[in-house]
């Protein structure tokens, strides 16, 4: 029998990964309650599929939340004009609060947003996941040649476009 982690475990698990969960959660979802359902629903998902005395693997949970994402943007789809462009209009939050320089913060995020979403989610997940190129691959469902030439890319044309500024 399997044997579940402890309170500790899950609590030192979380303080750990959620806030890079829920970074990569707020880029696939429109709204900052969406995405933090969608981090919450897809870490209990994982975990539920995730045999053995520990938390699920995070290349498990981030591969969840990229796919629950997709499930849930074909949902709302489907929702109506209505629903939409009440969610629209709620720009997403990719920062904490707590970044020391907001100005540089602002810049990086307008630059991500304006990244293909390929190159931006591996970006996300490389640099504020923490994860490998193959960890990526596994959660994105792509080689990890692929996740390397996209991280290498995003990151070209992020420099591109916040080289005028940061000079």
């Amino acid at each position: 029998m399997d044997k579940s982690p402890s309170d500790a475990e899950w609590q030192r698990w979380l303080n750990e990964y959620a806030s890079k969960f829920l970074l990569f959660a707020r880029q696939k979802a429109r709204s900052e309650s969406d995405a933090q359902d969608l981090m919450q629903e897809s870490i209990i998902e994982a975990a539920r599929r995730h045999a053995g005395g520990v938390p699920p693997s995070p290349a498990l949970v981030f591969a969840t939340i990229h796919r629950r994402a997709i499930d849930w943007g074909r949902r709302e789809d489907r929702r109506g004009a209505r629903e939409l462009a009440v969610v629209a209009t709620s720009p997403a939050v990719w920062f904490d609060n707590g970044v020391e320089d907001r100005e540089r913060a602002k810049l990086i995020q307008e630059a991500m947003t304006k990244l293909p979403e390929m190159y931006r989610e591996v970006i996300t997940l490389k640099v504020w996941g923490d994860l490998t190129f193959a960890e990526i691959a596994q959660s994105l469902g792509i080689p990890a040649n692929t996740a390397a030439s996209r991280y290498r890319y995003g990151l070209e044309q992020l420099r591109q476009l916040t080289k005028e500024v940061l000079l």
